[in-house]
């Protein structure tokens, strides 16, 4: 399962709106006969690779085990049901980390297997988790509707994203800057304001680490200002302009929801990430802080004042990660 799930994980970047997916073809000694994972969509998915791979070395599936870090699809999407390859490859057992949360599939793969006598099994919950995480924002689409919203700020010591006009490049060093383009990379969107445009002209794609396609950039502009200029609107990749009228959160997390976007990715100023943070809209927070002080300058977020200390919206920390002379933490609600 460990190399099933590492599998899946180099489908990062590479498979939205489709689950990140890994699966390996075992023998009855253990040994790999195939291995792969998904591709692009309306491309092979990871089943199909791993059949491809085990007839490449000329090896005969048949009675072999396939791990799957995701339970194979029972429908006919852009591609045929991968339960029907596995089936008609002659596999006696799979071994799957995680039901699929897609509804069209929702167990029905795993029953297919059954019934046509292949033995099913699950693995433990630390390979579930895993493959989850891998796919948080699948599940969160499959399941609410909408994206996985994941907030990504460089702050101070003293809580500074930028100076007082705005500019912030840059606060962190090159190590946090590239760890930064890595998480960049899993969403299928980026989102940020007018403001953050017009203060820093960041580009917002993903060049500090290899991807194979770039995620949807999206500006928020409900007056008009943004510059034919800026950088962000300039290749790689496409950019999109969310104007007036059409800056209603939830509703624009719908209706990326309903576009295939599992995980948004929002790099703003303190007025729009404290809007995200106010209507509750925020799933992790990636904050990035630097050993220096700046004194006065911008915060985080913007955020409505409270009656009482005890009102405060408290925050569970998911991990704390050196990176270069910075710090990554991430935090979800509590």
């Amino acid at each position: 399962m460990h190399r099933a799930l590492a599998l899946a994980a180099q489908a990062i970047g590479l498979t939205d709106p489709n689950p990140r997916v890994g699966c390996v073809i075992l023998a009855a000694d253990g040994s790999e006969l195939g291995a792969g994972h998904t591709q692009p969509a309306g491309q092979a998915h990871a089943e199909i690779m791993a059949l491809r791979d085990a007839a490449a070395r000329g090896h005969d599936v048949r009675g072999a085990t396939a791990i799957l870090t995701l339970e194979p699809c029972s429908h006919h999407g852009r591609t045929p049901p991968c339960c029907d390859a596995l089936i008609g490859a002659g596999i006696a057992r799979v071994v799957v980390a995680v039901e699929d949360p897609n509804p069209l599939v929702a167990g029905q793969g795993l029953a297919r297997l059954r019934a046509a006598g292949i033995a099913v099994e699950l693995a433990d919950a630390a390979a579930a988790e895993t493959s989850r995480e891998l796919n948080i924002g699948f599940f969160s689409r499959m399941r609410r509707g909408r994206p996985f919203v994941r907030l990504k700020s460089a702050i101070s010591l003293d809580g500074r994203t930028a100076l007082p006009d705005g500019r912030s490049q840059w606060i962190t060093g090159e190590a946090a800057r590239i760890d930064g383009h890595a998480w960049r990379k899993r969403a299928g969107a980026v989102l940020t304001g007018i403001g953050t445009v017009l203060a820093d002209d960041p580009r917002l794609d993903v060049r500090l680490v290899p991807t194979a396609r770039q995620p949807l950039r999206l500006i928020l502009d409900p007056r008009g200002r943004l510059p034919a200029s800026a950088r962000i609107l300039q290749a790689p990749g496409e950019a999109r302009v969310i104007g007036p009228g059409r800056a209603h959160l939830p509703a624009l997390l719908d209706d990326l929801g309903a576009q295939g976007i599992n995980e948004l990715h929002v790099e703003a100023g303190p007025v729009l990430s404290g809007a995200f943070l106010d209507a509750g809209l925020v799933d992790e927070l990636l904050i990035y802080q630097a050993p220096v002080l700046i004194g006065d300058g911008l915060p985080l977020a913007s955020l409505g004042a409270l009656a009482a200390l005890a009102d405060a919206r408290h925050w569970r920390l998911v991990d704390a990660v050196p990176v270069g002379d910075d710090l990554r933490l991430r935090l979800r609600p509590a």
